[in-house]
């Protein structure tokens, strides 16, 4: 399990994240939501083991998370120039050469089923063919967690709509976690176990997907819209 224990991050000693604890089980796709500026994706680098953080503990099966932990931690950037001069099959090459969970068979498969050509340079590719090939890269991988940064941002609804098919299609929701910030809740929240609100960099709120859906009868985005009108 994947565990955050009073957690916080500064950054120039402005407060990113502050005491965060919280706990990821395998077997969930988790939405982080929040607005631009809550932390969301600090989070995740600190998930991942690309920063540090300024107090608390981060573990995954007992064991403190550093860079190293990317052999059991898949992580996708929200940058869009993403490895740009490399063409996907270069790209699947590098990632196989890095990770040795990575499945190149399985990323080709992932970008068959995503329409994208994998032998043109990322940056001649449109922004929507350059997430499904960086999702193509990152589903490539067999670990327990995923976590993606904002994998739909600013693309269109039947990209979006693609790659969240691909999300369920290519992993193992049993065995394996995703871990996504998104804003687009809409679309995303029928695959979603559980949401987690963060606002100035504090969990304010969790809760399962399907409690929301059958007890309060409030959608994701509702019930999202309702903590900002408390604060």
């Amino acid at each position: 399990m994947l565990q955050l224990s009073n957690v916080s991050f500064q950054y120039k000693n402005k407060p990113i994240l502050q005491d965060i604890s919280f706990s990821f089980p395998i077997g969930q796709i988790i939405g982080l939501v929040g607005e631009n500026g809550s932390g969301k994706s600090t989070l995740l680098k600190v998930l991942a083991g690309l920063l540090r953080p300024s107090s608390g503990d981060v573990v995954l099966n007992g064991e403190p998370v550093t860079r190293r932990s990317a052999d059991r931690i898949a992580y996708l950037p929200d940058t869009d120039l993403f490895f740009e001069y490399y063409t996907g099959e270069q790209l699947f090459h590098h990632y196989a050469s890095q990770f040795e969970d990575f499945s190149y068979d399985k990323a080709c498969i992932v970008a068959e089923f995503l329409q994208v050509d994998k032998n043109t340079k990322l940056r001649q590719l449109s922004k929507g063919n350059r997430g499904r090939m960086k999702m193509a890269a990152t589903l490539g991988r067999e670990v327990p967690y995923y976590l993606m940064d904002e994998p739909f941002a600013g693309l269109d609804p039947i990209v979006r709509e693609q790659l969240i098919k691909g999300l369920i299609q290519f992993t193992d929701i049993e065995n394996q976690t995703i871990l996504l910030s998104t804003h687009e809740l809409y679309e995303v929240e029928p695959i979603l176990d559980q949401i987690i609100l963060l606002q100035a960099g504090s969990i304010t709120a969790y809760e399962e997907v399907e409690t929301l859906r059958d007890v309060t009868n409030k959608d994701a985005v509702e019930w999202m819209k309702g903590f900002y009108k408390k604060g």
